[in-house]
């Protein structure tokens, strides 16, 4: 049965995941040991909360925070009392948040109080955006600053809503309602919200997971953010859906990852390249208990085939599979299946996964840009009709702006982006949001920023400037500056400052000639600063 008629909802999801798997742990939080009996009334609970603060269905409700119990529950709470969820970037600065706050007009934000040496509140209340719909603010922790709500208030507030209006709410959430926006900026820089429904998301990862081969008893460690697709759906419905347990790691950091497969004897890690390289290549490797795994899901980079042999050779893991999504397509288009030779997996994205059709507008096995067409493509971008018309054709097909081959067998491989972007350790970076944000600093007169190869995180960028007449800014200096102005994975890793861009006869920058420029003129983070831009988890299935 596909994953929409069979649950309808996530709420209705949720609810039977309580029931068929009640006594199984769900999720398992340091000293927490959560089974879905108790995650179901936890979730209901912050569904209460909701329903007390005045959330209405279809409002969005947004979320602020790494991945933890508090994330799965809060989140799970808010689209069962018919709120449509908005995840946001951990990486934001408190203006990258305030934006999509405004823009998806949230009533009530979930956040976190300090992560990774960043307090959320007050880099919010800095924030000079206005947010005229946010009604309330909820941070997750015992204590909140003035005018905010703390967590147990806010659950408390909702005691005194019957389990029967919670139920009543849920079930008035339709199949075809919309369950998330996904924010991407995208190559102008402003962020659009891709709308995705409840069916959608039910029927994809339901396909998903029987194309995983995820099963009940599963151990999922969840590095990959749950403000990404591959983070919420392939990882908390996935697990739902098949009644496996949970293991939230909110920072990626490669001697946790070691240590939790040890001791929560780990069977799934889905995750980037990144990840598995930095696993396989541990000088402690030896010393941990790996023999648990036995399932991992890669994608958002080129994979090397000497990473898949080895995930199978030395670490003996039956299933290495790789995927290709994008956030507007459900976050799944094309997926390997499992059987599949190590060099389809490493050299393509997989086949398109059932419901769906990929084209590539070129001749048979040449690089054309990626169309898709099926039930994964958003109903649009949230608000913005022009900017949907443009992105999905009349008769359906979503322009992905990615550039790929169509093999015979109908394996998909990615060779460009027509958008520019580049991905940073699984982190989609935008080189149009960044230069837009370069350009504020005062002694910036023109700037241009690319991807360049990096052996650690895959791409990194780097961004060619042209200074201000009089001005003496150095590369370290615009880094320090960009460091605390926008999120660590959009700093540039290099500088190079030049007389003047090059550009052809329309005034639009020839990215391609820089891209092919020698090295020279220098700055770059140091080797702190370069480790500090995966910590906060790692991307998955696309942009």
């Amino acid at each position: 049965m596909r994953g929409d008629e069979e649950w309808g909802s996530i709420p209705e999801l949720v609810r039977t995941a309580a029931r068929r798997y009640g006594g199984r742990e769900a999720v398992v939080e340091g000293r927490t040991r959560l089974t879905y009996a108790g995650l179901g009334e936890r979730v209901e609970r912050a569904a209460a909360g909701c329903l007390a603060a005045g959330v209405r269905r279809g409002d969005r409700v947004a979320i602020w925070a790494p991945n933890t119990l508090d994330w799965i529950v809060s989140a799970l709470g808010a689209v069962t009392a018919g709120a449509v969820l908005v995840p946001l970037n951990t990486r934001f600065k408190g203006t990258e948040a305030a934006h999509v706050l405004r823009r998806s007009r949230a009533r009530l934000l979930f956040v976190t109080g300090t992560f990774l040496g960043t307090s959320y509140v007050a880099s919010l209340r800095r924030t000079e955006v206005e947010l005229p719909d946010l009604e309330r603010v909820v941070v997750l922790a015992d204590t909140a600053p003035e005018d905010y709500t703390s967590l147990p208030d806010f659950l408390a507030a909702g005691a005194g809503v019957t389990a029967s209006a919670v139920r009543e709410r849920a079930d008035a959430v339709a199949p075809s309602d919309p369950s998330d926006i996904v924010y991407t900026s995208g190559t102008t820089g402003s962020p659009k919200g891709a709308v995705i429904t409840h069916a959608q998301t039910l029927r994809a990862y339901a396909i998903w997971s029987e194309l995983a081969g995820l099963r009940e008893g599963d151990r999922y460690l969840i590095v990959n953010p749950f403000f990404h697709t591959f983070g919420y759906k392939a990882g908390i419905i996935a697990c739902l859906m098949r009644g496996a347990t949970m293991v939230p790691q909110p920072v990626f950091n490669v001697d946790t990852v070691l240590a939790n497969i040890a001791a929560e004897r780990i069977s799934v890690l889905p995750g980037p390249p990144t990840l598995h390289q930095s696993l396989l290549d541990h000088p402690a490797r030896a010393s941990h208990d790996l023999s648990a795994l036995r399932l991992v899901v890669t994608g958002a980079a080129v994979v090397p085939l000497r990473l898949v042999e080895r995930l199978r050779g030395e670490l003996g893991i039956a299933t290495v599979l790789t995927a290709y999504g994008l956030s507007e397509a459900s976050g799944i288009v094309t997926m390997c299946r499992r059987g599949d030779p190590a060099d389809t997996v490493a050299t393509t994205s997989g086949r398109a996964i059932p419901g769906t059709e990929v084209r590539v507008l070129a001749e048979p096995g040449e690089p054309g840009e990626i169309q898709v067409r099926g039930f994964t493509v958003m109903r649009g971008y949230f608000e913005d009709p022009e900017t949907t018309a443009e992105t999905i054709t009349p008769d359906g097909w979503l322009r992905t702006g990615d550039v790929g081959v169509l093999d015979a067998a109908g394996n998909l491989r990615i060779t460009d982006r027509i958008k520019d972007m580049f991905i940073v350790g699984g982190f989609n970076a935008y080189p149009a949001e960044i230069e837009q944000l370069l350009g504020l600093h005062p002694d910036v007169a023109d700037v241009a920023v690319v991807g360049v190869p990096d052996p650690r995180l895959g791409e990194v960028g780097k961004a060619y400037a042209v200074r201000r007449r009089g001005a003496t800014l150095t590369a370290d200096d615009l880094i320090a500056w960009s460091r605390r102005e926008m999120a660590n994975f959009k700093v540039p890793r290099a500088v190079e400052f030049v007389s003047e861009l090059p550009r052809n006869a329309s005034g639009k920058v020839v990215k391609g000639e820089l891209r092919g420029r020698p090295a020279g003129g220098a700055g770059g983070l140091d080797a702190e600063g370069v480790r500090s831009a995966d910590r906060g988890g790692a991307g998955g299935l696309g942009r």
